[in-house]
């Protein structure tokens, strides 16, 4: 009898872990093919918890839940409709002059331009020759232009995608309690407190995951217009903003701070000063990463390197600049089910620090 048993338990056992792999499979298959809906849906998300502080408020003032939700969305694209028309006139000068006093920095670009101009033919077969001297057909790679912008043939559809973001997330302000509540009671008696306990993690993860980026960005960007300033960099005021929020980027944001500053800098700015420059953005973002990140999110998102490393790489490759963008929340999310799951606990040790 018990030897039945032991043969029944290794007979299943196979088949358990090929419908798990073949629900991962078609969970990643979805998720691929479905960029631009959940791209959505989870920015929508991020900002409906963005802006859910500003509803509050307003209902503190006996504003109904709607007409606060509505007053909130209004401001926030208002406020995002002034930044943009004031970056734009900037970054608009701020390109139309560099080229005018930085023959130097165009140099020095020409031969990677020429070359990007030549990786950027895609579709395209190019005929090289071996060392026979036989010309051998190469397809070239995809640009970076397509990688980033995986899963958007055209600008309309990005345009229009990101036309409903704004609704979505008013109508997750607006029926917040109905659709937290509706959530739960789509999980067995058992089970719902937990994930009642659950997705209250998971929304305060993702507030403090946007007003604390949003905090450092802020910060980050005015201390770098200070110090820009002082040094008399070319467009300090945009030059630092920009870097500033450039430094938010996982990994890279330290390199990609730099680039602004030394850009304008390369032909205005002596030796000594161009090393102030890049010491000061090496500063600010190793102050960011080490005092301000684990002050504002260290409670809320606790994953360690290598699970943040693994998951850059995942969504990067699955949805590219999107992916890169929303990598770390949905990471925290997953780690955060895991830990309350007891079958998962396991898989949220591995995430975490």
């Amino acid at each position: 009898m018990t030897s039945s048993r032991m043969d029944t338990t290794t007979q299943t056992r196979p088949h358990h872990w090929s419908l798990t792999l073949l629900g991962i499979f078609l969970i990643i298959l979805f998720a691929y093919y479905g960029e631009l809906v959940f791209a959505v849906l989870f920015f929508g998300i991020l900002l409906s918890f963005m802006l859910s502080p500003v509803v509050q408020a307003f209902e503190n003032l006996r504003m109904p839940r709607a007409l606060a939700a509505f007053s909130a969305m209004a401001l926030l694209l208002v406020l995002l409709y002034g930044i943009t028309a004031v970056s734009y006139n900037e970054a608009f000068v701020f390109a139309d002059t560099v080229p005018k006093y930085s023959q130097k920095i165009r140099s020095m670009l020409q031969p990677f331009r020429q070359q990007a101009e030549k990786i950027e033919k895609t579709g395209e077969v190019v005929e090289d020759s071996d060392s026979e001297g036989n010309v051998v057909p190469v397809r070239q790679v995809s640009s970076w232009s397509d990688v980033l912008t995986h899963g958007a043939s055209t600008l309309t559809d990005i345009v229009l995608a990101a036309s409903f973001v704004p609704f979505l997330a008013y109508f997750l302000l607006t029926w917040h309690s109905h659709a937290r509540s509706a959530t739960v009671m789509l999980f067995p008696l058992h089970h719902r407190h937990t994930a009642f306990v659950t997705l209250g993690l998971i929304g305060k993860m993702l507030q403090s995951f946007i007003v604390g980026n949003l905090l450092i960005g802020l910060l980050t960007s005015a201390v770098s217009v200070g110090i820009f300033g002082l040094l008399h960099v070319p467009f300090f005021y945009f030059v630092g903003f920009l870097s500033g929020f450039l430094s938010l980027v996982p990994y890279l944001g330290v390199v990609l701070a730099m680039v602004p500053p030394v850009m304008v800098g390369i032909g205005q700015l002596d030796a000594g000063d161009l090393i102030l420059v890049v010491l000061s953005v090496l500063v600010l973002h190793l102050v960011a990463l080490n005092v301000l990140y684990p002050k504002l999110l260290g409670k809320r998102l606790r994953l360690n390197p290598l699970a943040v490393t693994i998951a850059l790489l995942f969504w990067g490759a699955l949805w590219g600049a999107v992916g890169l963008v929303l990598a770390i929340p949905i990471t925290g999310a997953i780690k955060i089910v895991c830990d309350h799951v007891e079958s998962m606990k396991p898989y949220a040790d591995w995430l975490g620090e």
